[in-house]
Order: C-alpha cells, then structure tokens, then sequence
C-alpha cells in the first residue's frame, strides 16, 4: 500500500506539473489582466474582467458537453480492452463528429446566439463568439490525445505540452499590452490599428493561436491505424452519457455563479459586481488547482487499481484522507497571508476578498466529492453521480436566482459552498451502502475542526491587531501548529511522500 500511494504522490506532481503549472500560469496571467485594464485610460477594469469571467465561464461549460465523459469512459474502457488502439480511435471519431457538427450549427446561427447572449448584458459580439467556439472546439480536438497520453502513463509529454500551450499564450498577451504600445508610440502609422479598449479581442486571439499550437503537438498520439466500432461506442455512450450530466451539473455548480449573474443580477452595474467576483474567485483557484492535479493521477490510478483482482479500498481511503489534510493546508496558507495576498489583484477589487474563505471550502467539498465519487465509477453506476451533480445545480440555481439580486457576489459563493457540501454527504452516504470504504472520519474531522479553530484565530487576530507584521507572524504561528499536529498524528508518512 506504501508502494501505491507513492506512485499515486509522485503522478500527483507530475500531472501537477502538466494541468497546475499551466493553470498557474494562466491564473497569474489572468491577474495581469486586471492591472492592464486597471491602468488603461477610458477602459473599465471591472467590467472588463466581468466580460472575461463570463465568456470563459461559458468555454468552461461547452467543453464539458462536447466531451460529454467520454474522458473517463475513455480510461474505463481502455482498462478493460485487448485493444487499446480501436478504443481510442473509436473515442476520437465520435468526439470529432460532434465538435464538427456544433461547430457548423454555431456558423449558423452565429448572429441570434450572440445577440441572446449580450441580451443578458455579456457584451457578447458575433466575432467574440466564433473566437470562443473555436478555442472551445480545438481544445476538444485535443482531450482524447491528451487522454490517451494518460493512460499510457506518460506525464513528461503531457505536461511539456500543457506548459507550452499557456506559456505560448503569456508571449501573446505580452505582444499585445507590453510591445504593441511600445511599437505604437515608434511606428504609429503601422501599429494604428492597436488599441488597449479592444482588449478583450487580444486575449481571445492569443488564447486561439496558443491553442491551435497545441493541438499541433499533441497530434503525433494521431498516427495510428484508425478504426471505428460502433457496438464498443454504444457501450461506452451508456457508460459516458450519464457522465455528461454528471458533468454538465459539476461545471454548472462551478460556473453558474458566472454564467447566470447577468442574467438575475439587476441593475447595469452587473459585469462589474462579477468583474470584483471573478477577480477575488482567482485567488481562491489555488485550491482548484490542487484538486486538478489530484483528480488527474487519482483517476487512472482507482481505474488500474480495481482492474486487478486486489480490491484494495484501505489505498483509496488514505488517498482521500491525505487529500483533506493537504486541502486544509491550502485553506490556512492562503486566508493566513491574506494581507499579502490580496495584492495580487487591484485594489479597487479589494471589496470582494470577504469572498475567498467561503470558495475555497466550497472547492475543498467538491475536490473531497470526486474523491467520493469513485464508488458509482467502479460500480457502472453512473447515474448516481448525475443525480447528485443535478440535485447541486439545482441548489446552486436557486440560491443564485433568490439570493443574488439581493446579496450579490456573496450569495453566488455561498452556493457553491453549499451545494458542494450537500453532494459530498449525499455521495459518502450512498458510497457507504454501495461500495463501502473504510474512511478515517475521525481523523479527517478531528483536522477539519483545528483548522476552522485556527480560521477563527485569524479573524480574531484581524480584529484585534492593527500591526500587519505581528498579524502575519501570529497567523504563520497557527499555519506552524497544524503542520505539527499533521506530523503529530503521523498522517503523512515519509515514505509515501518520497
């Protein structure tokens, strides 16, 4: 069990290197967004970075449905078959049929789309929308290669892939906000045709090529002897469609807050409450970042696990124990300096930072449900899961549309608070009578509530203390006392970290 959980921590990085690293990049990138448009005369920054949350929200969305699982129908399959090659060649096919034919629908109706969408106050012209569906399609394209590099275990490629992709997308944006007004300045007859006011235009253009790019890279996982079996594409689609929902809900309880603002949120000052709440969200996705990471070695590795006859579930629950553990730390780190930390973004979206406690639990949730959710994976029981992600939306929907005109930013971060918490009771209960896993409850709550004691110490120490260096050092004193506790209770041996 050592063993395993050392392959498990060491794929962790790897694939943290491969999806973290870029996220990471992309994270710091979108940050340098706010202080461009922040800094530009007769641009509004808020508003700005409000359009932006809200388009990528919708890429994030549209790239669930044209997967539609067959990621991880993919890894169950391939698990199972003699013939690796026809599974992924099957997989590609029908992934690219049905990007191509989204892709042609949105040509059509190109212009009613786009008007439905700035209806809604998203700003959403009809070039804004092809750029979209284009990056939106070709990262599609991508995600079976991607997948099939996965599963044949090779992180080093994916992960120089993924780096290049975001690095590739930085040099963009920097040609665009730091060379072109230099340029401008020098040759203004030759750049006349810049302008930081089109801002948003530069980014989805740089994010376009940078994706195109990639695509290119991970086209070599193509070269192979494509075959199609429609009987193994039926098994899969009644294994992979109930994941489509399941998907379409989870990135609904993420991204429904900033998909559905413009929509409820009165007023015309709606893009710049979700430019504050988009801005503060990104300093809580140190958290979605880990779990990324996480989730792309925990899938493979619950997959070959119960391929063998060893039904080892005492590995999965320590897996799950350790992730809480490390969530929490992610938790203390990052409200503990927050006094630091909120400079990451301008300070005329300082007002939201109230925000990012409650987002980062609400991710920790939802990074402990997919830990969860193994057991309606294993079983084929499938439909589970889109039940649960259903029952979340649903909560996440309402409280957006009661609570948001109201309270607004607030009461989108509470709902996916809320919603997350629901979905990962509701799937331990239902794991337990289906495919019961011996998890250290115990344990998991025993640090659960130290680190809500020490959260408490913080804002405690917020109220009480003026000086920001004495603040800082009694929150690393606290941050201190649970790494001790941790190594105390000896719940991260050495030897599976090493």
């Amino acid at each position: 069990m050592a063993n395993e959980m050392k392959s498990l921590a060491k794929e962790t990085v790897f694939y943290g290197i491969g999806s973290v690293l870029p996220r990471l990049l992309s994270w710091i990138l979108s940050l340098y967004w706010g202080f461009v448009f922040s800094g530009a005369d007769g641009v509004d920054a808020l508003t700005n970075i409000g359009v932006l949350t809200n388009f990528y929200a919708w890429v994030a969305l549209l790239q669930v449905v044209l997967t539609y699982g067959m990621e991880t129908g993919f890894f169950r399959f391939v698990n199972k078959s003699d013939n690796p090659a026809k599974v992924f060649s099957t997989t590609f096919i029908s992934i690219a049929t049905t990007t191509l034919s989204f892709f042609l629908l949105i040509l059509v109706f190109l212009k009613p789309i786009a008007s439905f969408l700035s209806n809604a106050r998203g700003e959403m012209q009809p070039h804004y929308l092809l750029l979209l569906v284009l990056i939106v399609c070709i990262d599609v394209l991508a995600s079976i290669p991607f997948a099939n590099l996965r599963y044949k275990k090779r992180p080093i490629r994916f992960a120089m892939i993924k780096i290049a992709n975001v690095v590739l997308t930085i040099l963009f944006n920097f040609f665009f906000f730091l060379l072109c007004p230099i340029l401008k300045a020098r040759f203004p007859d030759a750049f006349s045709w810049f302008d930081l006011s089109k801002g948003v235009d530069y980014i989805l253009i740089s994010n376009l090529t940078a994706t195109i790019i990639q695509f290119l890279l991970v086209s070599p996982e193509l070269k192979i002897k494509f075959s199609f079996d429609k009987s193994l594409l039926m098994n899969m689609l009644r294994y992979s469609l109930p994941m489509l929902i399941l998907g379409i809900a989870g990135i609904l309880n993420q991204q429904a807050d900033k998909i559905f603002f413009p929509f409820v949120y009165p007023g015309e000052n709606a893009m710049s409450e979700l430019g504050i709440y988009g801005q503060n969200y990104k300093i809580a996705i140190i958290m979605v970042m880990f779990t990324t990471a996480f989730r792309y070695a925990f899938e493979p590795f619950y997959f070959s696990r119960n391929k063998g006859a060893t039904d080892d579930r005492k590995s999965f629950s320590d897996a799950t124990k350790y992730f809480i553990i490390l969530g929490l730390f992610i938790f203390l780190f990052t409200t503990g300096y927050i006094d630091l930390i909120k400079y990451l973004i301008p300070e005329e979206f300082h007002v939201g930072l109230k925000i990012i406690p409650i987002v980062l639990l609400g991710e920790l949730f939802f990074g402990v449900y997919f830990n969860l959710s193994l057991w309606y994976k294993l079983t084929d029981k499938t439909q589970w899961g889109a039940y649960m992600s259903l029952i979340g939306f649903a909560i996440t929907l309402i409280i957006i549309v009661l609570f948001v005109p109201r309270f607004s930013y607030m009461a989108a971060a509470w709902a996916g608070f809320i919603a997350n918490f629901i979905m990962m009771t509701i799937s331990y209960f239902l794991g337990q009578k289906n495919y019961p896993i011996p998890y250290n409850l115990k344990t998991t709550g025993f640090f659960f509530a130290f680190a809500i004691i020490l959260f408490a110490g913080f804002i405690l120490v917020s109220h009480c203390i003026d000086n920001l260096p004495l603040r800082l050092i009694i929150n690393s004193f606290f941050i201190a006392l649970y790494l001790w506790m941790v190594v105390k209770k000896n719940c991260l041996y050495r030897n599976y970290l090493l």
